[in-house]
C-alpha cells in the first residue's frame, strides 16, 4: 500500500489551526467560555454598628463603610434586587462590652442578632450568614479564650455552642465558625440537632490561614487594637496545603454542609484542590486586604477599578469555588446585570 504524500500546509498546526478564530468576536468568546460569573456566586460581607441612620467610613477598606441596622436592613434590600443570594453580618462591638469571657456574643439582643431580625422583618428572600467565632467580643482580640496567655480549645468550643444558638434563634440561615478550634463544627452540629434546628447550614471556615491579609478587617470590626499577640496556635500555617485537606475532610465528617478557603487570591490553590479533592460547595473569601490593594492601586490610576475586580472574582470561579465572600459584592452585581 502506498502512503499518500502530506502536502505542505496539511501538517497538524498552524495554519490549519488558529485558535484565535474562537476569539475573534464577543459572541464566539461567549460561545467557548469555560467559566461564568453570575450575582448568585456572590456574598456580600457587611460590618454592623450601633445606632440609627449611621455609616461610617473605614479609611483602610476604600468604599466599604459600617452601616447601623436600619441601613443594613435597605442594603439587604439592594443584595435581594441585585440579585445576590446573601450577606454575612460583622459586628463593630462597643469597647465596652468587650470582656474576656465574650458575654456579648450570648447576648440575644447584641448587634448581628438584632440585624439578623431586622433583615428578616423586611421580607425579602435573602439569607444571612453569621460568624461564629469571639474575636469581635473579646477584650483580647482572640477567637478564642484565653488562660495564662493560651487559647482554650475546648472551653472555647462550649462558648461557641451558645454563641451559635443564640444567633440561630435570632434567625439566621448560615452559621459560619471561623475560629479554627478542633472539633468544634461537630459540636454545633450536635447542638444544633439536639435544640431541633435540623435546616440550619453551617458554611465552615474550615481552612484559614495565620495571614497578614486580615489587617483591614479587624479595623473595621474594632480587634486591631485589642489584639494581644497573634493566631498562629489555631489558624493555619501559610505554608501547608495537605493540611488543609485533612482540615475539610474532618469537618465535613463533622456536620458542614459548605466548606471555606481564606484567604482567597493568595490561596487559589487550596480552593482548587478542596474543590476537585471532595466535590462539595467551596466558598472563598476574598478577604479585606485583598480588597484593600486593589482599591488602593485603582485610586492611585494604576489599575483599573472594574476590570481588576471583574478578572479577579472570575479567577475564583476558575479555580472551583461555588462562590465568593466580597465587598465588591454589589458593584460586581451591577456590571453583570448590566451585560
Amino acid at each position: 500500500m502506498t502512503e499518500r504524500p502530506v502536502h505542505a500546509g496539511q501538517r497538524g498546526g498552524y495554519p490549519h489551526i488558529r485558535p484565535r478564530r474562537n476569539r475573534r468576536s464577543p459572541w464566539a468568546r461567549a460561545l467557548v467560555s469555560e467559566h461564568a460569573l453570575s450575582p448568585s456566586d456572590l456574598i456580600w460581607p457587611l460590618f454592623v454598628l450601633d445606632g440609627t441612620g449611621r455609616r461610617e467610613p473605614i479609611p483602610s477598606m476604600p468604599g466599604v463603610d459600617r452601616l447601623s441596622i436600619d441601613l443594613v436592613a435597605e442594603a439587604a434590600r439592594e443584595a435581594a434586587a441585585l440579585g445576590i443570594p446573601a450577606v454575612a453580618l460583622f459586628p463593630y462591638t462597643d469597647p465596652a462590652l468587650r470582656t474576656d469571657d465574650a458575654r456579648e456574643a450570648f447576648n440575644p439582643d447584641n448587634l448581628v442578632c438584632r440585624a439578623t431580625r431586622a433583615i428578616k422583618a423586611t421580607g425579602v428572600d435573602l439569607g444571612v450568614i453569621l460568624d461564629v467565632a469571639l474575636d469581635p467580643y473579646t477584650s483580647h482580640g482572640h477567637d478564642g479564650l484565653v488562660r495564662d496567655g493560651v487559647i482554650l480549645n475546648d472551653e472555647t468550643v462550649e462558648a461557641l455552642i451558645r454563641q451559635s444558638l443564640n444567633q440561630v434563634s435570632a434567625g439566621c440561615d448560615v452559621l459560619a465558625p471561623s475560629d479554627m478550634m478542633d472539633g468544634r463544627i461537630g459540636a454545633i452540629r450536635r447542638a444544633l440537632e439536639a435544640a431541633g434546628h435540623h435546616d440550619t447550614q453551617i458554611m465552615s471556615y474550615a481552612a484559614k490561614y495565620a495571614s497578614a491579609f486580615y489587617g483591614p478587617f479587624r479595623d473595621a470590626v474594632g480587634s486591631s487594637s485589642t489584639l494581644k499577640g497573634d493566631k498562629r496556635t489555631y489558624q493555619m500555617d501559610p505554608a501547608n496545603t495537605d493540611e488543609a485537606l485533612r482540615e475539610v475532610a474532618l469537618d465535613i465528617e463533622e456536620g458542614a454542609d459548605l466548606v471555606m478557603v481564606k484567604p482567597g487570591m493568595p490561596y487559589l490553590d487550596i480552593v482548587q484542590r478542596v474543590s476537585e479533592t471532595f466535590k462539595v460547595p467551596t466558598f472563598a473569601y476574598q478577604v479585606s486586604g485583598e480588597y484593600a490593594m486593589l482599591m488602593a492601586a485603582a485610586e492611585r490610576g494604576w489599575l483599573d477599578a472594574e476590570k481588576v475586580m471583574m478578572e479577579s472574582l472570575l479567577a475564583f470561579k476558575r479555580a472551583g469555588a461555588s462562590g465568593i465572600l466580597t465587598y465588591f459584592a454589589p458593584r460586581a452585581a451591577r456590571v453583570l446585570n448590566s451585560r
